[in-house]
């Protein structure tokens, strides 16, 4: 997901997007817990997604 898209979202979205990606990293690191990952990439990939969402969360308050 890129900065601009979630620059144009509203903070409630924002804060529903944050939520969403953060219980897809849960499910994620479960998985590799117990050896089903298929694409242990998709972790950093959520990680520096929710980085970004905080980030415009922090650029909006």
């Amino acid at each position: 997901m890129k900065a601009a898209e979630l620059r144009d979202m509203s903070a409630k979205e924002l804060n529903e997007k944050l939520a969403e990606l953060k219980q897809e990293l849960f499910n994620l690191r479960f998985q590799h817990a117990i050896n089903q990952l298929e694409n242990p990439g998709r972790i950093e990939i959520v990680k520096k997604d929710i980085a970004r969402v905080l980030t415009v969360l922090a650029e909006k308050a």
